[in-house]
């Protein structure tokens, strides 16, 4: 078995993951590479990256982030709001919903795992 590693991850080529089909404004795309998924499809991990633009959404599983670079928000349906940037962390615990407003382009290290 060989371990999953990027020794460089702001020189991972992410892959095209299209524009949000929530965004409710401008016109927010994503992108990203998945560096890891468990065989039974429980959990994966890898880079995600969205352009600026506010977008309703809703986290299905757990998901733990490390931001890497841009800056943005999530605001929680509750009106908490959680400001990103490089540097930050934050776990999402499945079932979060909210917005998410990114200002300068977002990128973060995520892991999520399903039930």
């Amino acid at each position: 078995m060989t371990t999953p590693y990027w020794p460089d991850a702001a020189k991972v080529a992410l892959e095209d993951w299209g524009a949000s089909a929530t965004a409710t404004e401008g016109t927010p795309h994503m992108s990203g590479k998945v560096l890891s998924v468990n065989a039974d499809g429980t959990s994966e991990c890898g880079i995600w990256s969205c352009t600026p633009g506010t977008r309703k959404i809703t986290i299905a599983s757990d998901e733990f982030c490390c931001f890497l670079g841009g800056r943005g928000r999530y605001v929680h349906e509750s009106g908490e709001e959680i400001p990103v940037f490089a540097g930050a962390v934050v776990f999402f615990p499945g079932g979060w919903t909210g917005t998410s407003i990114i200002t300068e382009t977002l990128t973060k290290a995520f892991m999520s795992r399903g039930d």
